[in-house]
């Protein structure tokens, strides 16, 4: 069975974002100017109702109203990424993580990079916060949409944290 894919763009504090999703998850979300093969077989819709959710969810957090998101979402990676996607889902609004400690979460401390390379892959960015994972030194370090966003959305959680 072919699934329909859906996209809707936003614009939000970091920038025009885009939102896929198909009848019953959040599928990916591109930052400014990036592109995705996905986003070619998806047609425009403003009344897809995860859109809808996904896009209000993600206003409401800009805003500092939401710190946990509700949309469900499904992106597509391997086994080991899905497991790393997972991790994330469990820091905290407002709190950081090292890669070492995702690595320690995944049962061997010795895969940071691998650590890393999935969190780059991350398809569903905010949302699974891959930024709140930073280096040892607590560097930003890596982030798909560029360290600038990385520590804004750091901050943004920062200042409505407290």
């Amino acid at each position: 069975m072919v699934k329909i894919l859906f996209y809707r763009k936003m614009d939000s504090l970091i920038g025009r974002i885009t939102l896929i999703a198909d009848e019953t998850n959040l599928k990916r979300i591109l930052f400014e100017d990036e592109e995705d093969a996905m986003l070619k077989e998806a047609e425009m819709s403003e009344d897809s109702e995860i859109l809808i959710q996904a896009f209000d969810e993600l206003s409401e957090y800009f805003n500092g109203n939401l710190k946990e998101f509700k949309v469900s979402t499904d992106p597509d990676g391997t086994e080991f990424q899905k497991r790393c996607w997972n991790v994330l889902k469990t820091i905290e609004y407002g709190k950081t993580i090292s890669y070492e400690e995702q690595a320690i979460c995944l049962g061997d401390k010795n895969k940071m990079r691998a650590v890393g390379n999935a969190n780059g892959k991350n398809p569903v960015p905010i949302i699974i916060p891959c930024h709140r994972v930073i280096g040892k030194s607590g560097k930003l370090v890596g982030y798909g949409g560029g360290i600038h966003i990385k520590e804004f959305l750091l901050n943004l959680e920062g200042k409505h944290n407290e």
